[in-house]
């Protein structure tokens, strides 16, 4: 416990100037943080199946390429770039012809490699777009998650007795992901109608804010599932007591993709 807490001291000491000084550096520090996030499925999948060297190159240059995508643009306007998609899909599949060796690279390294960058690449991208847009709904989405996971944890470890699916995380239970969803959503709520918007339809609002502590939640065990299937305890240990990027991002990730789907509503 006392590992886990310096470390999230110093964590938070380096990460929160970054976020409110924006900016350069803050992009330079997403853009780390997806190229760690991309090393530790690699590394996960290793296990099992390595790649070639160059096909991982090519995969963090794509995966950059995808996060710094409309990096500068100060309004949260997203769209998809079929010039990068295309320069996705074309610089992963082509090399099947290239190697032509299933035992060191086939159509399943591939469609993992596209799955991996445009997942990682969409999300860390939509990071640096909610930041520049407002530092509000940057901070909204990490209280919303932050408050979720804390009282999950609190509330199934009072009164925990129904687990959810006990073979991807095996301390995960009901309570807990209800206790989390209602304090998420009640605080979370607070903060939106009197930070961002005091005229919002509260009864629009709340809905959206319960869906996203359950996507969070869900986004969760989502992780658990792919270390389970890789028999791994933690991504990495890149962070003393708390595992690595995917391991604290995880419902981040889930969170802020669906989060752009009701940007336009709230």
């Amino acid at each position: 416990m006392k590992q886990r807490v310096i470390s999230a001291i110093v964590v938070l000491g380096l990460v929160l100037p970054i976020i409110f000084v924006g900016g350069n550096l803050f992009y330079l520090a997403v853009t780390i943080l997806a190229v760690l996030a991309l090393r530790e499925l690699l590394a996960v999948r290793k296990r099992e199946r390595d790649l070639p060297f160059i096909m991982k190159v090519i995969a963090y240059l794509l995966l950059i390429m995808m996060v710094l995508n409309n990096y500068h643009n100060v309004e949260f306007i997203y769209y998809i770039d079929y010039r990068l998609l295309s320069l996705l899909l074309i610089s992963l599949l082509l090399p099947l012809i290239l190697y032509y060796n299933d035992k060191i690279y086939n159509i399943n390294d591939a469609f993992f490699l596209i799955a991996a960058i445009f997942f990682l690449g969409m999300a860390f991208n939509l990071l640096i777009l909610i930041r520049n847009f407002s530092i509000y709904y940057f901070i909204f989405i990490f209280l919303l998650i932050t408050i979720t996971d804390t009282f999950a944890y609190i509330t199934g470890y009072l009164i925990g007795q129904n687990k959810i699916a006990p073979k991807i995380s095996p301390h995960k239970t009901w309570e807990g992901f209800i206790g989390g969803s209602v304090f998420g959503t009640i605080i979370s709520t607070f903060f939106y109608y009197d930070i961002i918007n005091s005229d919002i339809n509260l009864m629009r609002l709340i809905p959206i804010i319960i869906l996203l502590t359950v996507i969070g939640q869900m986004g969760d065990l989502v992780f658990s599932a792919i270390k389970r299937y890789y028999r791994k305890k933690d991504f990495s240990s890149l962070m003393p007591g708390h595992g690595g990027v995917l391991d604290r991002l995880d419902s981040t990730i889930f969170v802020i993709i669906v989060f752009t789907l009701f940007t336009t509503i709230i």
